[in-house]
């Protein structure tokens, strides 16, 4: 006789409460990004083409946080307006089916169901401090979540190529600016 024995893996209690609570922050996430894709979600919020009110908490924290030690604090407000009406333009500009996976991105940071899960931030953006927030950058950079990782690169590209762009960043880096001929 032969002994057969099966030698899977076995499901532990703890890899079954992450399985169960990315499944369920992961169907919330398509519930609600599906039930919010009616015209209020991608009404335009005033003086831009693409962000909506709903992102703007979000990015008015998270771009001087990015911005530290490129912008002096008393240029931070105007650097960070500035950043996002540069941000504004180049989402208007990319195409359908890639804005409408940065909109994802933004609802998912902006939904409470959905941030204090996948960021540590639990209330709201407003109220979150800089390392609240560098807390949640490091959090996804190092995060053995693919999606996570790609999240975080996207908004570390769109928030710094929207700065950096700008001629008045161009100083900090010792940029001279494009040739002029």
């Amino acid at each position: 006789m032969s002994e057969t024995t099966f030698d899977a893996p076995v499901l532990s209690r703890r890899n079954l409460l992450k399985v169960g609570l990315f499944g369920s922050a992961f169907l919330a996430t398509v519930g609600v990004t599906a039930s919010l894709t009616g015209c209020s979600a991608s009404v335009p919020a005033g003086g831009f083409a693409v962000l909506r009110d709903s992102d703007l908490p979000f990015l008015r924290a998270l771009v001087p946080v990015m911005l530290e030690g490129a912008v002096p604090g008393e240029k931070m407000a105007q650097a960070v307006d500035s950043t996002l009406q540069s941000l504004d333009y180049a989402l208007h500009r990319l195409s359908p089916e890639m804005l409408k996976l940065t909109q994802q991105l933004f609802d998912v940071l902006a939904l409470p169901v959905t941030r204090g899960p996948l960021t540590g931030v639990w209330g709201s953006w407003e109220k979150a401090s800089a390392q609240d927030i560098r807390d949640f950058l490091t959090r996804w950079e190092n995060s053995s979540i693919g999606l996570l990782k790609m999240g975080h690169a996207s908004l570390l590209q769109l928030v710094l190529m929207a700065w950096y762009g700008r001629p008045e960043s161009w100083v900090h880096c010792g940029y001279p600016g494009p040739p002029a001929i």
